[in-house]
């Protein structure tokens, strides 16, 4: 595979998935890590994407306005927003994680939407601020500089002592047989606290990352009652989520 290809791969996998490992893509393209480390180097220089310690996140991971044309997707991500936000209610009390899909559906609450929203994302939370009748409550501890969530045991016990109506979980990759993964093994540890402490668990994501595994779990397929894409349920690319018992929205 020549080099342009390589690094073309490189990209594709940033943007859909926001953060991708060197030992990842190296397994992925068949090549040593010295190899992926160099691609990414020189694709960082080029502000094509951004190198971080053992990998890359894409320029828009933790560039959070929504205007900026580096958020991949964000077409798919404001569509997929739009039908999340119609299964808030009033009165309720929700759940977002991080990642630039639930930074989009923070932006598009409602403002005279009067709900209580814990988040342990900073992102999140300052997009929440704009919102009056918002009451946004940081889930606090250790912040990943690359995610800006927070991560670690302060955090896992505060959401160990709350119940929220909806918890809007970000996904990395979900797939029927393997049910929801991630690379990040701390940001496991936080969404299967946040699953812990709901009663409804809704999975916004794009398409492309559907039929995908990352290799820390999250949780079976089943743990999840709603999954939200960009798509019509009744879309083809959903064929293998029909038989299952998950509501496709």
């Amino acid at each position: 595979m020549l080099k342009a290809e390589r690094q073309q791969v490189i990209l594709n996998e940033v943007r859909i998935h926001n953060r991708v490992l060197f030992t990842d893509i190296a397994e992925l393209l068949s090549v040593s890590v010295d190899t992926i480390r160099r691609d990414i180097k020189e694709l960082s220089a080029a502000k094509k994407l951004k190198k971080v310690h053992g990998g890359a996140i894409s320029l828009g991971f933790n560039n959070y306005n929504v205007e900026n044309q580096e958020i991949y997707a964000l077409e798919s991500k404001s569509r997929i927003a739009r039908k999340a936000i119609t299964l808030i209610k009033s009165g309720q009390v929700i759940l977002l994680s991080g990642g630039t899909t639930n930074m989009e559906i923070a932006r598009m609450i409602p403002p005279n939407l009067k709900i209580t929203c814990f988040t342990p994302s900073l992102p999140v939370a300052v997009q929440l601020m704009a919102k009056s009748d918002v009451e946004v409550i940081l889930v606090g501890g250790k912040l990943s500089k690359d995610s800006q969530i927070a991560i670690g045991g302060c955090a896992i016990n505060m959401l160990n002592d709350i119940k929220v109506d909806i918890c809007f979980l970000g996904i990395n990759s979900i797939d029927v047989k393997n049910g929801v993964t991630d690379f990040d093994w701390d940001i496991v540890q936080i969404k299967k606290a946040m699953i812990n402490a709901s009663k409804k668990i809704v999975a916004p994501s794009i398409s492309e990352k559907l039929n995908s595994t990352q290799r820390f779990k999250i949780c079976d397929l089943d743990t999840i009652d709603v999954l939200i894409t960009e798509l019509e349920p009744e879309d083809d690319k959903l064929k293998d989520f029909w038989d299952v018992k998950i509501k496709l929205l």
